[in-house]
């Protein structure tokens, strides 16, 4: 059998169904296969980019139980995707990356020149620290117990993507069919995920019957477990206040005990929550400087902390712990239920106290602007209430209006890059999601990262695909430009100064996407309303020039529960 016919099993065995890819040389013999096998979905992307980031969507949406496929050619068709393998690396989303090689023969090898074949690079050297595993596949007889090395890898602990290097004539090769058949009947190796001991759930169960003002914070790490949701419900019947991440908001419910989102650019009673509860147990949340501020002696200022991470060495990392927990948040959410009785010492006016902040913290923020971002979210929350729904948010003041004011319904989901923080992932990302779910997606993007892969509004026509893509567009790079208001004198150097964008709405209409335009508080009205009901790709533009701000943000140096701008009285 056909090395490139095998692979094509070996992924069809193990549920990978769907390749993101744009064509090379050196890939034609792996995607023949995957094409002649009838069993796969191939998405032919205008980008290798756009291809990485529309197969960690896929990820994303199944909360990293499945995986797909993105597939490069040699050379630039592989360095384009490092963008999207580091946002997997930095997100824990597991990824297959496949690349394509010169033939063997055309390696350099130990040469001291820079290339021998055409579009020779050496990407597992490149992606060796952004990725779990990553290896160049030199014999037909190492490619499916590389490709079964490579995906258990992905799949196991803290998850994340792997990278196969496979020349052109390793492809073409063919494999005995016996051996081929072993490795089809191999169970992928998934390694145990590390459990709560007796030991550490004493220690807990004893900070909690002490704690008169708890408080729980979700983070990355625990918005893919599946007993999360039962669990915060039992937070919602005790009265126990619950704040998240940034990451941990993409899947945590907007129930009565829910206060938001921390950190620099922050919900204030989430903040104000953190400042002043005597225990926090942070769950999945690595505690850098967005989250804690720069001032970590003062993070969480009265509190014990209990952190539960599946990684040890994000344990006491920048935030010493009172107890560090190495567990995954699934076992832990499992293994610790909450009862009437485990925060005994409970102060019942904690919880209307935070209730209290919050009503007074919920104001609109941008009453000054003709477009509220505040207002927009709110407004789109309603409209989708209850409608199963994915938000996908690209990087900019857009996402951090969205994460302070999205609030998800059963469900529902929201997507943000986080650690790599990658303009030109929403749109892409949002693809993946789609062709996954069939459901309505709404892609939440600024003028400057819609320009990154804007070219995939012919893959979206082409697939007639359910995606909204919003556009808050202010014509200018805004949190960049608030940087250099707050530090460089308002000097506007690449944000505003040498920067343009330009008719989305005409651009959408082009590439033959029915586009909508909001210019006015009164275009929210009319416009937002048609995203309900609408089926298959719309583009809105929101107009919203020289909105540069977010409301509230941090100083560097200043203290969590001290942001900007005050609320009056």
């Amino acid at each position: 059998m056909k090395a490139s016919d095998a692979l094509a099993k070996f992924l069809i065995v193990h549920h990978v169904h769907t390749c993101f890819e744009l064509v090379g040389g050196m890939i034609t013999h792996m995607l023949d296969s995957l094409a002649e096998s009838g069993q796969f979905n191939i998405i032919s992307m205008h980008h290798e980019q756009s291809a990485a980031f529309a197969a960690e969507g896929v990820a994303r949406y199944n909360k990293g139980k499945t995986v797909a496929v993105a597939m490069g050619t040699s050379g630039p068709g592989a360095t384009n995707m490092i963008t999207g393998i580091g946002d997997c690396w930095f997100d824990s989303v597991p990824c297959l990356f496949i690349t394509g090689q010169v033939n063997m023969h055309e390696l350099k090898g130990d040469r001291a020149i820079r290339q021998q074949g055409f579009q020779e690079l050496d990407i597992v050297e490149v992606v060796k620290s952004l990725t779990k595993y990553a290896v160049r596949v030199e014999s037909a007889e190492a490619l499916l117990p590389e490709l079964h090395k490579a995906l258990s890898a992905a799949l196991s602990g803290r998850q994340g993507p792997v990278l196969l290097d496979i020349p052109n004539d390793v492809q073409r090769t063919e494999i005995p069919d016996a051996l081929v058949e072993r490795w089809l009947g191999m169970p992928l190796d998934i390694t145990p995920l590390p459990q709560v001991s007796a030991n550490d759930l004493a220690q807990i169960a004893a900070l909690c019957s002490t704690a008169k003002r708890p408080l729980i914070c979700v983070g990355g790490g625990a918005r893919w477990a599946e007993a999360m949701d039962g669990w915060l419900e039992q937070t919602d019947q005790l009265g126990i206040p619950c704040v998240s991440t940034l990451m941990g908001h993409e899947r945590v419910v907007a129930r009565g005990n829910y206060f938001n989102m921390i950190g620099s650019y922050g919900n204030r009673e989430a903040n104000w929550a953190v400042q002043n509860c005597d225990l926090l147990i942070v769950l999945g949340a690595r505690l850098d400087v967005r989250q804690t501020g720069s001032d970590v002696e003062d993070f969480a200022r009265h509190a014990r902390i209990i952190q539960i991470d599946i990684d040890t060495a994000q344990l006491n990392n920048r935030v010493q712990a009172d107890l560090s927990v190495c567990a995954s948040a699934e076992d832990f959410f499992r293994a610790f239920p909450l009862r009437a009785d485990t925060f005994p010492s409970l102060n019942k006016g904690w919880l209307t106290e935070l209730e209290r902040l919050r009503e007074t913290a919920d104001t609109n923020e941008y009453a000054d602007w003709e477009i509220s971002p505040s207002e927009l979210f709110k407004k789109l929350n309603g409209i989708l209430a209850k409608r199963p729904v994915d938000y996908v948010c690209d990087v900019g003041n857009h996402q951090m209006w969205a994460a302070q004011s999205l609030r998800l319904s059963p469900g529902q989901a929201v997507h943000y890059s986080g650690g790599m923080g990658a303009m030109g992932f929403a749109f892409p990302a949002a693809l993946g999601i789609s062709v996954e779910s069939r459901g309505k997606v709404v892609v939440i993007t600024g003028d400057g990262s819609m320009q990154i892969n804007i070219q995939e509004l012919d893959t979206l026509q082409r697939m007639g695909l359910d995606v909204i893509i919003i556009v808050m567009n202010n014509v200018v790079l805004g949190m960049v430009k608030n940087f250099q208001d707050m530090y460089f004198d308002g000097r506007n150097q690449s944000t505003k100064k040498g920067y343009s964008s330009p008719d989305f709405t005409d651009i959408a209409k082009a590439y033959g996407v029915v586009a909508q335009r909001i210019s006015s508080a009164a275009d929210m009205d009319r416009v937002l309303p048609l995203i309900a009901d609408h089926k298959g790709p719309l583009l809105i533009e929101v107009m919203m020039e020289g909105a540069t701000e977010c409301r509230p943000r941090l100083a560097f140096g200043s203290k969590l529960d001290e942001q900007y701008p005050k609320l009056a009285g």
